[in-house]
């Protein structure tokens, strides 16, 4: 039987030396060569951040899922680890699909993930069967579990489909093990399944923890659920979204469900809802408890809507967030750079009470990796003004706008003029609280990427930008006028 795993370290082996370390995002995760989509395994192993990713190293398109690897100490600089999985078994001969990882007790990495084979019956039709499955290792190296799988039709609620039923999240707590597990249930809609085990390789059905009743898309994949802050959140990212207002955008989405959890019923009773991220390019997050108590998150910076928009001129397609630390404040998810971002800044910029009307250029102010904070406000408060606009990665072809409209609390970004090479959804508006008396930006750039955070943390925006690196201009103008602070770092990542 061929080697699928060893053929796939080969592979990367022999391809990844010659990838330019000045092509590659500078502090983003991505795969180097090849395609990546979802985060898998986000887990502490050994005093160590591992992160694990869905992986197909051979083309930057989707095929045959694997599992790339890298592993941190500070969410920052990454090592590059040899691909964990490969589909080379009969119950994941398609793909080695989403997951999550825990150390156990006697020291082994343990990773939980789908395993998805296609049947094609006589008539020609393919029925796809998903199950949940495990592979034990040391950091390193990892080995499929011989009862494999360990949850599959038979485990599911009723009505449950055995085609959807993915993306298993691991946790300890109360003295045993829990996954919630995404599926779709008889009214073709979402669900999020909850599993108990006393040893983490045998598992039963507990509850189902929530429901989409077609409220909110369909098929929930990627769940996450944690305890913050006396609140317990289930992160989720939905299929086949139906737009509702300017919080949630149609298609493939993410949600965010906060509320009180019911540890009787099993069952998540909930209070708020929202988008996780108002961007373009942001699905699948997953979280991991740090050993100083944080929660932090990383997800895909990529929407499949954009997933065939690739650069021929670039081996590797598809990158993660910077990872974010979460917070629940007035019901509310907030979410902000880990703080070791802080300790790559550079040489700081500052200004103060700068009057913006027309076009305005500030010294110093310019670069494509970065971390910047504009405050800004009306210059009183009978004057206020009509727009503000922010144009940053900017030379005389390209330009990357973000435009804040207070009279309907918005914040429009406009990537239309960004390096893309296709049409694609490139306009964005995202709603904000009204009755601020100022407004709130933190940016970080990186080659390919504006990470946008509104007032602390309320609302965060992903977005991929393929804009030339030597495209490094940053102008301000307002209708009427406006006041700005402007606090600025080059990142020396």
């Amino acid at each position: 039987m061929k080697d699928h795993l060893q053929e796939a370290r080969d592979f990367e082996q022999k391809y990844l030396p010659s990838v330019s370390p000045e092509i590659l995002p500078r502090f983003h995760v991505t795969a180097g060569v090849g395609w990546i989509n979802d985060p898998n395994g986000f887990s502490v192993y050994k005093g160590e951040y591992h992160l694990f990713f869905q992986y197909y190293p051979y083309a930057t398109k989707w095929g045959p899922m694997h599992w790339g690897h890298v592993k941190t100490r500070d969410f920052i600089h990454w090592e590059r680890l040899p691909a964990a999985l490969a589909p080379d078994e009969k119950y994941d001969a398609d793909g080695c699909f989403s997951g999550s990882a825990i150390e156990l007790p006697d020291g082994r990495h343990l990773l939980m993930y789908t395993g998805t084979r296609n049947v094609r019956r006589t008539n020609g039709v393919v029925n796809t069967y998903q199950t949940q499955c495990l592979a034990v290792g040391d950091g390193l190296n990892y080995h499929k579990y011989e009862g494999n799988p360990v949850l599959g039709a038979a485990d599911l609620s009723e009505g449950g489909s055995p085609t959807d039923f993915r993306d298993p999240r691991i946790w300890y707590d109360e003295g045993r093990y829990w996954a919630v597990v995404g599926n779709r249930p008889a009214d073709g809609s979402g669900s999020i399944l909850l599993f108990e085990s006393e040893d983490a390789f045998h598992w039963h059905f507990c509850s189902v923890l929530a429901s989409c009743h077609n409220q909110y898309g369909r098929m929930w994949e990627c769940p996450d659920f944690f305890e913050l802050e006396e609140k317990h959140v289930l992160l989720t990212s939905p299929q086949d979204m139906t737009a509702i207002g300017l919080e949630f955008h149609p298609g493939n989405s993410t949600l965010c469900l906060i509320g009180t959890y019911d540890r009787e019923a099993r069952h998540l009773m909930r209070e708020n809802v929202q988008a996780i991220d108002y961007g373009t390019d942001f699905y699948a997050p997953q979280t991991v408890l740090t050993p100083d108590g944080r929660r932090v998150m990383i997800a895909w910076m990529q929407s499949w809507e954009s997933s065939s928009c690739t650069l021929k001129s670039l081996p590797f397609f598809g990158q993660m967030t910077v990872p974010r630390e979460l917070h629940v404040i007035n019901g509310r998810l907030y979410q902000t750079p880990v703080r070791e971002l802080l300790d790559q800044r550079g040489v700081r910029i500052h200004y103060n009470n700068v009057l913006i009307s027309g076009e305005t250029n500030l010294q110093g102010i310019r670069g494509r990796c970065l971390d910047m904070t504009v405050t800004v406000r009306p210059q009183s408060r009978t004057n206020p003004y009509r727009y503000f606009r922010l144009q940053l990665a900017k030379d005389g072809e390209h330009v990357t706008v973000i435009r804040h409209k207070p009279e309907n609390n918005t914040i429009r970004v406009d990537r239309s003029r960004s390096g893309f090479p296709h049409d694609i959804v490139n306009v964005r508006d995202i709603p904000i609280s009204p009755g601020r008396d100022e407004l709130k930006l933190r940016i970080i750039l990186d080659r390919y990427s504006l990470e946008l955070f509104i007032n602390d943390g309320e609302q965060a925006a992903s977005f991929v930008i393929y804009t030339p690196e030597s495209a490094s201009s940053i102008t301000f103008s307002a209708d009427d006028a406006a006041m700005i602070d402007v606090e600025k770092y080059d990142l020396e990542v």
